[in-house]
This record gives structure tokens, sequence and C-alpha cells, in this order.
């Protein structure tokens, strides 16, 4: 059996603040009164490329993908397990409806939850916690740090008790106060734009990769990412694949695949499964 792990956000689904106005993207998404978005058909082409809605919050249109990729995901969906492998909630992953049905398999909360048929594996949970136990201290320490932030400008989430998140404002200056503090050898500080993360080193989605093998006893594992929370789990597949710069970017090792960037990233990365490998 072969399974593919699929990062979401910028992988195979887009935000509009990062559908980017050229050639290979589309300059749709556009702000309409207060703060509203519309994306007509006209709009929504660029070079014969359509871009869907895959995902409303509190009535507005958030994500997109590409009818291409929409069209060889189903493909790829009848020729192998495809698992959704993201840092999202449980909330959050449910939002998202690429219209290709709903997924039996799902990783959420950097792998530290197991969706099967959008419910919670208890077991799987329970082991994320006994991993996460290890690095319980940082997390705590990481806590408090940011509960004291003076840059910090949203909420701050212990997520499912797993990992800690909210975002700040001057995100490098917060970034490199935790990685100075905290152990690296328990966590991994990330951050995505004003994003902050504080993630146990067990509890990555390349373990979350080798869990999931070990699940379902796959022959093959492929996975596909765009950021440093997808570094562990291309390295730790059999082949990773990844957008163009990416490994100049994170230098990675491994059987790792980067796409030329001719392309959107999902399109090229969907067709060489189908077509390539």
């Amino acid at each position: 059996m072969r399974t593919v792990h699929l990062d979401l956000d910028n992988t195979l689904i887009y935000s509009y603040r990062h559908i980017a106005p050229d050639s290979v993207s589309c300059p749709a998404v556009c702000r309409k009164g207060q703060g509203a978005l519309s994306l007509t058909a006209e709009e929504g082409r660029v070079n014969g490329r359509n871009w869907i809605n895959v995902e409303m919050y509190q009535g507005r249109e958030i994500s997109y993908m590409t009818k291409r990729s929409q069209e060889l995901l189903k493909c790829l969906r009848k020729k192998c397990l495809v698992v959704p492998t993201t840092t999202r909630t449980i909330e959050q992953y449910k939002r998202i409806e690429t219209g290709t049905g709903s997924f039996e398999y799902a990783l959420v909360c950097n792998g530290g939850i197991l969706l099967v048929n959008g419910e919670s594996d208890r077991t799987w949970y329970a082991r994320s916690r006994e991993l996460a136990a290890d690095c319980e201290r940082e997390l705590l320490r990481g806590l408090e740090m940011l509960e004291k932030e003076p840059l910090r400008k949203f909420e701050l989430r212990f997520i499912e008790e797993l990992f800690l998140f909210t975002k700040c404002s001057d995100p490098d200056r917060v970034l490199a106060r935790l990685r100075g503090e905290l152990d690296h050898e328990k966590v991994e500080v990330l951050g995505n734009g004003e994003k902050i993360y504080v993630v146990p080193k067990k509890l990555d989605k390349g373990t979350a990769v080798r869990r999931f093998r070990e699940y379902t006893g796959a022959d093959e594992v492929i996975a596909a990412g765009d950021s440093g929370f997808d570094v562990s789990m291309v390295e730790t597949a059999d082949t990773g694949i990844v957008p163009a710069g990416f490994l100049r970017k994170y230098q990675t090792a491994g059987s790792i695949k980067e796409m030329k960037g001719e392309h959107v990233f999902s399109e090229e990365m969907l067709s060489w499964l189908l077509y390539s490998s």
C-alpha cells in the first residue's frame, strides 16, 4: 500500500493572503466593503487556471485550491491512501472542503491527533500525550514567557495540551528570545508570519509519519510539504516532495524531490505523484 501525506496550507490549498498576483497564481481575491471577499468566475481565471473556494470562516472565503489540483487529487485518491497532515486544529481542519470527498484518515495538530472518519483516535492521542510529557517542563516555560511577552497580539493557546500557539508583532524578536531560553533538544520554536509555535521535538510531523506507517503497515510512504513544519515529514518519508527553493532554505536530508517552480506547487506536486513517480 502507498500512503501519501499532504500538508495543507501552501501545499494543497492557499490562503487569500498567499495567492500572489503573478502568472502562476491568482490576483482574484479582492477586498470589498468592510473586509468582505469576493471571487468572480472571470477574476478567478489566470492563464486558464480556475481557483475554487475550499474554506469559509465567519461568512468569508479564506482558502482556495485550483481546479486542476482538485482534478489531480481526485485521481490520486483512486490510486493510493491520501492523508492530510497538518498543524491545523481539528476545528480548522474540518472547515476545509476540497470537493473530493471526505478523507478516511487525517493527522492534525502537527500529527498529535489522528482523525479516523472525522473522529479522534483515543489511543493515538494518549500516546501523543505520553510523548509530549517529556517536554512538559519546556512547554510550561514557553507558556510563561509568552504570557509575559509584550509583543504578543493574540491569545495564547495550549493546543490540545500538545503545543503552544500565538501571534506576535515583530515575530523574529520573539522567536530569538524563545530559542535562546528554551531547550532545543526538547522543543522546537517555529514561526510563520506573525504566528509563533512551540512544539515538542517528539511530536513533529516526521514522528507522525513513522507512527502512521506502523498503524497501517504501508509499503511506501510519500510526503509533500512547503515549510519548516514539514522538514521532518519529507525527510522521514521514502520520498519527500517540496517546492522550488526548499532545499536551499532548509538544507534537508533524505530522498527529496524538489519541484521546478514553473506552476503552482500543488499542481506540480500532484502531477508528479500521478505521472512521474
